[in-house]
């Protein structure tokens, strides 16, 4: 089942999910070895290739918000994808996420629709392995507990922001809570590492600081996927 995708590349059981289009191409160029386009229908830029360590990664463009992730996530596990990791940008809630700072989700509270209707719990949770592997032995990105939301731009933002305040969210993005779901469903290995891009001051950062800050994303995700992949398969019981 491929309704959205079209590849025309191999698809590695490794993934890395930005949002963005532009965004995937530059992670390929940055992170792959003479990259493959594995698809572009619908404006969804996907690639594959091998990284310097020698293991094949496929970079896959999601669009944005819950319901397009889990269509591609769906889809790419439909074609052999096995472990991922979204990459993006959030929005600090709380005054201590200083913007430029890198985080990784630790939960994803469930206030988006796809993640709701695919059976999420209160708060989504990655692959343990592949989230240690993020943090890097606390070396790498501190794990906070984000919210995903379906409205970018929401007029009862101000009201809505308090109330997951005090529900313990620390950043909110559009996409990890679907992810996270459905690779709980799916039974592979999902994580989520985003940037600060937004203060909850209202601070932004520029896109060509986005776009720096999205590739340390994808090499720090790229390293977490290769040492995932290597460990040894737990014995069958």
């Amino acid at each position: 089942m491929s309704d959205h995708l079209r590849p025309t590349a191999p698809i590695a059981t490794s993934a890395l999910l930005p949002g963005d289009p532009a965004r995937a191409m530059a992670l390929a160029q940055d992170l792959l070895e003479r990259p493959l386009m594995a698809n572009h229908a619908r404006g969804l830029w996907g690639y594959w290739g091998t990284t310097a360590a020698g293991e094949e990664l496929t970079i896959q463009a999601t669009g944005v918000g819950g319901p397009s992730v889990a269509v591609v996530l769906e889809e790419l596990i439909e074609l052999g994808v096995r472990r991922a990791i979204r990459i993006g940008t959030c929005r600090a809630l709380r005054d201590d996420l200083a913007l430029g700072r890198l985080v990784t989700a630790g939960a994803a509270i469930a206030a988006d629709g796809a993640s709701v209707s695919l059976g999420a719990p209160a708060q989504a949770a990655p692959d343990p392995a592949l989230a240690a592997s993020l943090r890097n032995g606390g070396d790498g990105p501190a794990a906070v507990t984000l919210v995903s939301t379906d409205l970018y731009y929401d007029p009862d933002g101000a009201a809505r922001h308090r109330a997951w305040l005090e529900q313990g969210a620390a950043a909110l993005d559009m996409g990890t809570a679907a992810a996270l779901t459905l690779g709980r469903q799916r039974e592979i290995a999902v994580a989520s590492a985003l940037v600060i891009s937004t203060d909850a001051g209202g601070a932004t950062l520029s896109d060509e600081e986005i776009n720096v800050a999205c590739l340390e994303l994808g090499r720090m995700g790229a390293r977490a996927l290769g040492a995932v992949a290597r460990q040894p398969a737990e014995p069958q019981t």
